[in-house]
């Protein structure tokens, strides 16, 4: 996957307003949004594989295993956040 970036500086909740309309995905990282390219077949195959591998390994100790889909915030101290 490809990242192209985009320099405008905008607020978290800025981005979550405006990423609702947008046609493609974003990434925002501290103030800076990313445009994402989409997925290939091979690609997405990966990812469903990687997702149940951890999944199952993971199994009741607790934490999470996401998908590219979900929006989380990520803390300073690194806790996490879905939004």
């Amino acid at each position: 996957m490809i990242a192209i970036k985009n320099s405008q500086y905008i607020t978290a909740q800025e981005y979550l307003k405006w990423e609702e309309k947008q046609p493609i995905k974003h990434e925002y990282i501290d103030g800076e949004v990313i445009a994402m390219t989409g997925e290939t077949i091979p690609h997405s195959e990966i990812i469903a594989n990687l997702t149940t591998a951890l999944k199952n390994h993971l199994r009741g100790k607790g934490c999470k295993v996401l998908v590219a889909d979900a929006k989380v915030e990520i803390s300073e101290q690194g806790q996490f956040f879905l939004s």
